[in-house]
């Protein structure tokens, strides 16, 4: 199967290097790799170069998205610039972080899981950080859910969900969009990839609203929100995450924030969810 893979880029000098060099390694290598280097301000263009020159298939597109460093909306943004230059002839498409080092066997496994099956959809592994001299579960999300770092799409898939949202929830978005439409998502659970940041170790006050504002878009309703934001913070280790969930939500809410989805989908992805609940209690 043929696959491209889009990097968004921002300021990756110390790591981009890293996740290419494991790009190179794969045993079965992309068509096709676009590196976006969005508004960089350090040494990023000149590494990503480096490999361009060594390797047809890498390409580098520079591009300025919005300054301010939110989650979604500027990754996003930087994602469709590099999309806009690749062609439609591909199996799989690819959005991946430049702070990733994915092991040798991870897109030829990939591959072997959407040849399984023609339904499944999406496809990805588990990321991982380094905590004390080891490499350790990155545990933020359930484990049937694909990182926004690292997701692979079945092109009709992708097509059908209408690609990615710009806007914070694209990573969970997707999945929800995938499941409407019975897709399969696939998750695999020896497939370890080097999360070499910390996920929103430079989000401030305003992105934390932003998760909640998310809730809202995704449709879930106030009870979902709740619960949902609950658990986020608890995950995360920091409760009173909880209140800036619940602020983002009811001030998207009150300016009422379109949703992401239509509301057929919101009726769906609220009934998926409610169905998830009830698994894991009961």
């Amino acid at each position: 199967m043929k696959y491209y893979i889009v990097i968004p880029s921002h300021n990756e000098q110390h790591f981009v290097s890293k996740t290419l060099h494991s790009l190179v390694e794969q045993t079965i290598l992309p068509s096709k790799v676009v590196v976006v280097n969005d508004n960089s301000t350090d040494r990023t263009e000149e590494v990503i170069n480096a490999f361009a020159n060594e390797h047809s298939w890498i390409t580098l597109v520079n591009s300025t998205s919005d300054a301010i460093h939110l989650p979604g909306s500027k990754v996003i943004q930087a994602f469709q610039k590099g999309l806009e230059i690749l062609d439609d002839n591909y199996d799989f498409i690819v959005k991946a972080d430049a702070d990733l080092i994915f092991p040798p066997n991870y897109f030829e496994t990939i591959i072997t899981h959407f040849q399984s099956d023609e339904r499944i959809g999406m496809v990805g592994g588990f990321a991982y950080i380094e905590k004390n001299g080891e490499w350790i579960l990155e545990n933020l999300t359930d484990k049937d859910h694909i990182r926004g770092a690292f997701k692979a799409y079945r092109k009709e898939c992708f097509k059908q969900i209408g690609g990615l949202k710009s806007a914070m929830g694209w990573d969970t978005v997707d999945e929800l969009l995938s499941k409407f439409y019975n897709w399969k998502v696939v998750t695999d659970e020896s497939l370890k990839v080097k999360h070499l940041k910390p996920t929103g170790a430079n989000y401030n006050k305003t992105a934390r609203y932003k998760q909640g504002e998310a809730f809202y878009t995704l449709g879930y309703g106030f009870l979902i929100t709740a619960i949902a934001s609950a658990k986020l913070a608890m995950m995360k280790k920091k409760p009173l995450l909880f209140i800036d969930y619940i602020k983002g939500f009811w001030k998207a809410k009150i300016e009422n924030k379109p949703l992401l989805v239509t509301d057929e989908q919101a009726k769906f992805i609220r009934n998926y969810r409610w169905k998830k609940m009830k698994e894991k209690l009961f």
